[in-house]
């Protein structure tokens, strides 16, 4: 499956994005989707992530209650609400893709065989 993500941007502290990313290929919904970010100079970290259905998602503490993950099967897309920025959110966001029937914990990235290309988000103090 290949992933191209999009939406990144500047944006205020307090200001909201929508990240997006595009899937291609067959039986997205047996994909679990997540997002992680990585700020310069840093490791990349989980974000968030939502299961095949769509039934469960999870989420970095540092994100609840701001960020929102959500997924449309019908159209091989996953999103990334993000509301409230914060200076500390500036990173590059990846989307991947992790085949659900295989073990492994959402919250790590050595799970994921699929990766986009990221999209930049800066928010500004």
């Amino acid at each position: 499956v290949q992933l191209q993500a999009s939406g990144g941007g500047l944006v205020q502290a307090g200001g909201s994005l929508k990240l997006s990313c595009a899937a291609s290929g067959r039986t997205f919904s047996s994909y679990g989707m997540g997002w992680f970010r990585q700020a310069p100079g840093k490791e990349r970290e989980f974000v968030a992530a939502v299961t095949g259905s769509g039934a469960s998602t999870y989420y970095a503490d540092s994100v609840k209650g701001r960020f929102t993950i959500s997924r449309d099967n019908p159209k091989s897309s996953t999103y990334l609400q993000m509301n409230s920025l914060k200076p500390e959110d500036t990173a590059v966001y990846y989307c991947a893709a992790k085949t659900e029937r295989l073990s492994g914990s959402y919250f790590y990235a050595a799970n994921y065989a699929y990766w986009g290309q990221g999209t930049q988000v800066t928010v500004s103090s």
